[in-house]
């Protein structure tokens, strides 16, 4: 359905810098959204600032993390799909197309977002965007909802342009920044003027990708 938006990304937090505010927005504009998370991001380096978590609680405190960021956007529906950090890369690929098609026939979304493959500098992101592309490239031309992709390594714009879509998220930045600020394990955000804040973090920018 038009309206349907499903997010499939790797780890909680991913959401929180490059696409919390469209979604907020979205969701404002009546949009219902599915955000499926593969890890829970539980090899992540960073413990806190000071640490509250160590290698054992770190899933928990992101489990609650990423529940947080999705209650301050407005996300309706998260779903937690049980994959191990760091591992995407090396999953049977026919296995997780199959869970990410199953998504698709259940959520039946006019939009997804997911990473750009090869352009998203941490492998999980790359394998989790190549594993959505894939699924979604052999669904029938009319099937296929819009692929919207977060890219954002050094050479991205040199290898495939600048992103066709720009979005004004400066009436979200509550919500944007409450989903930073949601996962304090991994991030703190400094001290900044309202407009160095709206500078930093008032636009999303997105590839539509686009199916040979």
């Amino acid at each position: 359905m038009a309206n349907n938006i499903l997010v499939i990304l790797p780890h909680p937090d991913d959401e929180a810098f490059g696409l919390s505010g469209t979604l907020a927005k979205s969701i404002r504009e009546g949009a219902r959204v599915t955000y499926a998370c593969l890890t829970l991001g539980e090899m992540g380096r960073n413990m806190g600032v000071p640490p509250f978590a160590n290698r054992v609680t770190l899933p928990r405190f992101r489990k609650l993390e990423l529940e947080e960021s999705c209650r301050t956007i407005g996300i309706q529906d998260l779903r937690l799909m049980g994959y191990h950090d760091k591992t995407i890369e090396f999953e049977d690929k026919d296995k997780l197309d199959a869970r990410i098609l199953e998504l698709l026939e259940e959520v039946r979304p006019g939009t997804v977002y997911t990473f750009y493959p090869g352009y998203a500098v941490h492998p999980d992101h790359d394998a989790t965007g190549a594993a959505v592309i894939r699924t979604i490239a052999r669904l029938a031309q009319e099937r296929r909802p819009i692929v919207r992709c977060i890219a954002f390594s050094k050479n991205r714009e040199e290898a495939i342009g600048l992103p066709d879509v720009k979005v004004d998220v400066r009436p979200f930045l509550k919500q944007k920044l409450g989903s930073i600020q949601a996962h304090r394990s991994q991030f703190q955000i400094p001290k900044l003027s309202p407009t160095e804040l709206e500078d930093r973090f008032g636009t999303e920018s997105f590839y539509t990708y686009k199916f040979s």
